[in-house]
């Protein structure tokens, strides 16, 4: 897969595309849904497959105190959209000047003069453009004006309800990571490089893996019990912490995870850390030494978590 990082960086006109355009916020069922959708029409019309996203999301842009924090990062995003060979993702910068163009500049400028787009698969409730004022009925008029065809993807359901990000973001947010990863069709993961850190978790008796998480608000914060993916094809269990650490005065948000029963050094692999039960909150302590007994609190509850699923599986 090939990322533009936005339109400057496309060079060439692509020859011709299949296009959706979305935020793909943690790329839950339904979004798997559309890029299913978006391949197969590729294939059948040996096209390239083109996935259009947007840095910041526009309600970040517009409204970036109301905005929601986000599911997953553009690491994430980026992974997962490899995974399924998708071609291109054309990452556009939301601002001003995106947010002023009209939805018909949009599809002129950008689906038919870059892209060349012949199809455009894309949700029935889909807005764009200036005011919002492009939806599904405008893009099919274009499309007959253009010479593009348009495919509506239905809305996913889930135990009858759809399939949405602000629905995981619920789940996540009531400590449900069974029904997330369910509306998600896997858990709750978050990836990166395991980097070096201050090395506190050692001191305490527990050394940690230490993946930095950027800027970006995210929904997850806390302890958890985990599974880590990445390392010698093994599945290993842990106790998580995500946050800004608050008993050392952090500030940037860092995922740092105690593998259980593990000594190895592991620095430089990438990992994918799922999220499976919620022990705590984020808390600040009056010392470390208070830090370290809650953090052995935490492993305790974390291996009884782990055991009752052994025995679940039984």
């Amino acid at each position: 897969m090939q990322l533009i990082r936005g339109l400057h960086n496309l060079t060439q006109p692509i020859p011709a595309s299949v296009v959706t355009i979305g935020n793909f916020d943690g790329i839950h069922l339904g979004h798997q849904h559309v890029l299913e959708q978006l391949k197969s029409a590729a294939v059948e019309r040996q096209l390239s497959s083109i996935v259009i996203i947007f840095e910041p999301q526009p309600i970040e842009y517009f409204a970036p105190d109301k905005a929601p924090k986000r599911l997953a990062r553009f690491r994430e995003k980026l992974d997962y959209l490899k995974s399924k060979q998708i071609d291109y993702l054309l990452c556009l910068k939301f601002d001003r000047a995106l947010a002023e163009l009209y939805a018909e500049d949009f599809v002129k400028s950008i689906l038919i003069n870059r892209l060349n787009t012949q199809h455009l698969v894309i949700g029935d409730d889909f807005r764009f453009g200036k005011n919002r004022s492009g939806n599904f009925q405008f893009l099919l008029d274009a499309g007959r004006k253009f010479g593009f065809s348009v495919q509506n993807t239905d809305t996913l359901l889930i135990d009858g309800a759809r399939v949405s990000s602000t629905r995981i973001r619920d789940c996540i947010q009531s400590d449900d990571f069974n029904q997330a990863a369910k509306l998600l069709g896997r858990p709750y993961t978050l990836s990166g490089k395991i980097a070096h850190g201050k090395k506190l978790g050692r001191e305490l008796g527990f050394p940690t893996i230490n993946i930095k998480m950027g800027d970006k608000t995210l929904i997850v914060k806390g302890i958890f019990a985990v599974s880590v993916k990445g390392i010698d094809n093994r599945v290993l269990p842990g106790v998580a912490s995500i946050g800004t650490r608050p008993t050392v005065n952090g500030v940037d948000t860092i995922l740092e995870v105690f593998i259980l029963d593990f000594d190895q050094d592991v620095y430089g692999y990438s990992v994918d850390v799922e999220f499976l039960h919620k022990i705590r909150n984020e808390e600040k302590f009056d010392s470390l030494e208070e830090l370290g007994l809650h953090i052995e609190q935490d492993t305790i509850k974390a291996r009884q978590y782990f055991e009752q699923l052994k025995q679940a599986g039984n």
